[in-house]
């Protein structure tokens, strides 16, 4: 009989970690962790190799270097999403309570141990980097993009457009900060420099850019979908102080800003001969674009500002792949 018992106790006990380890994996977002990390992947795969390999010049950021910068941003990025879904603790059991992970399977202490962890951790390996790559950039960088989340969990994300802008500008930082990497070489080479920094800062711009338009009104539609539990908690969002309505003509204005400048887009590649390029873009990014305009309009429940915001996400992860063809036309 005690065997058993023993046994079934045994059983629980590992139901109970999985659930735990489970929980852990989406608290910290995996998902988006693997976004980031596939981001920044392509843009030094697709974009910064063609361009210093036609200059027989070597990045700074290459060989183990290259995961280990990957591994520094998902840290940090982890670290910010443990600490936002801390601090909106009663927020999310209004707005996701099936998604409360916090005081459910992981307690506040741990939660607070793992966020310190990951951003004293990315800290520390962008000082690695810094001193591998002689570019002393990232470990202060990885600090204050840690800082900067922490910031915004605490109190900008309550605030009028100012948590929207900043976790829009960290998107693009994941991008940036690439680029920034480089930026010595150019300095070194100086008036010699054969490496094509006009296309290379091109690029950048260009996904950049994107980067922070497209998570600039996924953060506002989601704004929308949280609406109910953010009133409740005195957050000053845009939907509650300006109203929907007006939060939807922003919406919709920066879609059409964004769904402009890719049409423009097209013209230029069409004139380049990069065929399968606007093919792509045309249904898997502006087509999407074009399908949450329309859906945007006719929105008034949380679900369907879900939906909307699960659909530009998906469109961020086609914008990226995207980059796929500067590897092969260049």
């Amino acid at each position: 009989m005690n065997f058993l018992l023993n046994a079934q106790s045994s059983s629980l006990d590992k139901t109970t970690f999985l659930k735990k380890i489970l929980a852990f994996f989406r608290l910290s977002r995996w998902a988006n962790l693997l976004f980031f990390a596939l981001t920044q992947w392509m843009f030094i795969y697709c974009i910064i190799d063609p361009i210093f390999n036609v200059s027989h010049i070597q990045p700074n950021i290459h060989g183990i270097l290259i995961p280990l910068l990957l591994f520094s941003f998902v840290l940090v990025a982890a670290g910010g999403y443990i600490i936002n879904d801390y601090f909106d603790l009663n927020i999310d059991q209004i707005n996701k309570p099936d998604k409360v992970m916090i005081d459910k399977y992981i307690s506040r202490r741990w939660a607070i141990f793992f966020h310190s962890l990951f951003s004293i951790a990315s800290v520390v390996i962008g000082v690695y980097i810094d001193n591998k790559a002689e570019i002393h950039l990232l470990g202060i960088a990885n600090f204050i993009y840690g800082l900067l989340l922490f910031i915004y969990s605490l109190s900008l994300k309550k605030k009028l457009l100012a948590g929207n802008l900043l976790i829009a500008f960290l998107l693009a930082w994941v991008i940036i900060v690439i680029t920034m990497c480089e930026g010595n070489q150019f300095i070194l080479l100086g008036h010699h420099r054969i490496v094509n920094t006009q296309k290379l800062l091109r690029y950048t711009i260009l996904y950049a850019g994107f980067a922070f338009v497209i998570n600039l009104i996924r953060e506002v539609v989601k704004d929308m979908e949280d609406v109910e539990g953010d009133r409740k908690y005195g957050c000053k969002t845009m939907p509650i102080v300006w109203g929907i309505n007006s939060t939807k003509v922003f919406v919709a204005v920066w879609l059409v800003v964004l769904i402009s400048i890719l049409i423009l887009l097209q013209f230029y590649a069409l004139q380049s001969q990069w065929w399968f390029f606007t093919i792509y873009c045309v249904i898997a990014v502006i087509a999407p674009l074009i399908k949450a305009f329309k859906k945007l309009s006719s929105a008034n429940s949380p679900k369907d500002y879900h939906e909307i915001s699960t659909l530009i996400k998906i469109i961020m992860f086609t914008g990226i792949l995207s980059m796929v063809f500067f590897r092969i036309y260049e």
